[in-house]
């Protein structure tokens, strides 16, 4: 079989590459200081929000998503329906406020609201949640590559990650955020072609017409949506729902990756249109992920196939089992390699032009900028590394529910930070912050540990965010400053 050949795979990988290293080198022809960070601000709006639905998805959507039917049937749904109404909250809110400051780190802003203390800590929960997060997306295609190609060869993990990483630093680290946005352009487009050929793939396998497809999607046993019955029920409607517009809120309103995109376009207005469209072409993009786990689901039952141990493995186990065409197989590899890499790349930047800015203090004009930039993309693609190997030691759920329960923790002081700078007029001791920032995710935890003792079986799902960034507010508040107001 020909994508059982991992000499095909490591072909497939070394031409996709060869694109991205092409346009990478298109794009730092002629590269100016602050290209790095903002493209020169030049970047085309829609380019942009094209590009930002790959670097959004990547691979733990690609891989998860689809798996997760299985035991959360389409209730992810209602999240991202959450996730809508959060795009709009940053186009409206926040980015007026980045663009009025002209920033191009958006934790400056703290900086300006409550002093050096709260800055620092902003940007260095950024960093921490933004590391663990990428590295966990980023290991899902490593663990399918180790499986696919490596394996095979007698190459170790990690070999795998050297080699996956190294990739990733050679066509960004001169180019950057202008680089970037234009290898998403190509990698959204690589993986919606192969979301789509795939259920074109599994849909003649077992001879349906679109109709039919409509039909199976209705009647599955695995096809639920909406859940208002349970409120101590993780799936329950506005439980998921109103994560999913904070999550949102945060994990791309207050995030250093998402916004630095945003940050690049021509102006607020072009900035605007291109969340608002980024925003709504989420939704039908992860229906179709949902619809080909409910495709994969049935496939699995028509042919009487055995259910692989884990949700993450059903998509890999189908694509490159040899039930369908060796297309699809090949799809599949192009696809996740897309998926994973383009969230990957600007995780890389975005946490390279914070720790320039925020944690070193760099500015333009200085003379060592460009040479500590590059040690520091260095630094940051070696930690990388490294804890995409420690977490291979830990790999077991579903990863898409690790990669929201990290953010639950990481991102919850940031949207207790950003709230109070935005809702309240209120100073604080800047210099205890650091201290809510750590307790907060703390008090969080031991809360979702007793919620169901303590609530009558209730469990916390992904509310979490919203309970954790509550009780920052609620810490802020107890340092507040009297008498003492922002005008």
């Amino acid at each position: 079989m020909l994508i059982a050949n991992p000499y095909v795979i490591l072909g497939i990988v070394g031409i996709y590459f060869a694109i991205l290293l092409f346009i990478s080198w298109l794009t730092t022809r002629r590269v100016q200081p602050d290209s790095f960070y903002l493209g020169n601000r030049k970047a085309p709006w829609y380019v942009i929000a094209f590009g930002m639905i790959g670097s959004s998805i990547s691979g733990v959507t690609f891989i998860s998503v689809p798996g997760m039917v299985g035991a959360s049937q389409l209730s992810y749904l209602q999240m991202v329906l959450g996730f809508v109404v959060g795009y709009v909250v940053v186009a409206q809110v926040l980015l007026p406020l980045y663009y009025s400051l002209g920033l191009t780190s958006i934790y400056t802003y703290l900086s300006t609201r409550f002093g050096r203390y709260s800055y620092k800590t902003g940007a260095a929960f950024f960093l921490l949640s933004r590391l663990l997060g990428s590295a966990i997306r980023l290991l899902v295609v490593a663990i399918v590559l180790q499986a696919l190609v490596f394996d095979k060869l007698g190459i170790p993990f990690v070999v795998n990650v050297v080699f996956t990483i190294g990739l990733i630093f050679l066509y960004t680290h001169k180019g950057g955020i202008k680089t970037i946005i234009w290898t998403d352009t190509l990698q959204t487009f690589a993986l919606l072609l192969t979301l789509a050929l795939c259920m074109v793939g599994l849909a003649r396998a077992m001879d349906l017409s679109l109709g039919g497809v409509w039909t199976m999607l209705r009647e599955s046993d695995v096809s639920r949506t909406f859940f208002f019955d349970n409120p101590a029920d993780r799936r329950y409607f506005f439980k998921q729902f109103l994560a999913g517009v904070f999550t949102t809120i945060t994990m791309t309103g207050m995030d250093q990756d998402m916004m630095q995109k945003n940050l690049s376009c021509k102006n607020l207005r072009d900035a605007q249109r291109n969340m608002r469209t980024y925003g709504l072409a989420f939704l039908p993009v992860n229906l179709l992920f949902l619809t080909l786990g409910v495709m994969f689901y049935a496939f699995i039952a028509h042919n009487g196939l055995a259910m692989p141990d884990k949700p993450d493995e059903i998509f890999p186990y189908i694509a490159t089992g040899g039930f369908l065409h060796p297309l699809v197989g090949v799809l599949f590899i192009v696809g996740i390699i897309a998926a994973a890499y383009s969230s990957a790349d600007s995780a890389i930047a975005a946490l390279t032009t914070s720790f320039t800015i925020d944690i070193l203090g760099l500015k333009n004009g200085d003379p060592t900028l460009r040479r500590k930039r590059r040690w520091v993309h260095a630094g940051m693609s070696a930690v990388f590394l490294l804890l995409i190997l420690v977490f291979k030691l830990f790999y077991s759920e579903s990863i898409i529910n690790t990669v929201y329960k990290v953010a639950s923790y990481t991102y919850g002081p940031l949207l207790g930070l950003f709230a109070f700078g935005l809702f309240t007029k209120v100073q604080v001791r800047d210099r205890w912050v650091p201290l809510v920032a750590i307790l907060s995710p703390i008090l969080s935890f031991a809360l979702s540990e007793l919620s169901p003792v303590l609530f009558s079986g209730y469990e916390i799902g992904f509310e979490l965010l919203i309970i954790n960034g509550l009780i920052t507010f609620i810490g802020l508040l107890l340092l507040r400053k009297k008498r003492i107001q922002v005008h």
